[in-house]
């Protein structure tokens, strides 16, 4: 059995070589089969990872995790093998997540309010 990477999705990938975070090489049978697998490693993807061994055991649980960069070989049968860098994020990014994650809920506060101000200036209450 190969070491599997789990995304927060549950999707699955089979890994070739897991030594590390920055260097999860994943085979593919053709390009179209590697972009599907780069596009499931979307941020949302990544908040929450987990790698297990070929005997099924979790190796690693990761959170927060960011795709670096990919680099990918293609072989002369047309398989490609991409080698994946990824890494957790710093303590600035996990604070711009934080802000970012706040404003949202400021602005949906603020939307709320606004939706109620107006429709009691529209009933004459105020």
């Amino acid at each position: 059995m190969k070491d599997t990477m789990i995304l927060k999705n549950g999707t699955i990938i089979e890994l070739e070589a897991g030594a590390s975070l920055g260097a999860l090489q994943v085979a593919a049978a053709d390009r179209a089969a590697m972009v599907a697998t780069w596009e499931v490693l979307t941020p949302d993807n990544l908040t929450a990872v987990q790698i297990k061994n070929g005997d099924g055991l979790v190796v690693g649980n990761y959170t927060n995790l960011v795709l670096v960069s990919e680099t990918s070989m293609v072989a002369a049968d047309g398989t490609v093998l991409t080698t994946y860098n990824l890494r957790e994020k710093n303590d600035e990014e996990k604070r711009l997540d934080a802000l970012e994650e706040g404003k949202a809920v400021q602005d949906g506060a603020i939307n709320d309010l606004g939706e109620v101000v107006g429709t009691l200036a529209e009933g004459g209450m105020i």
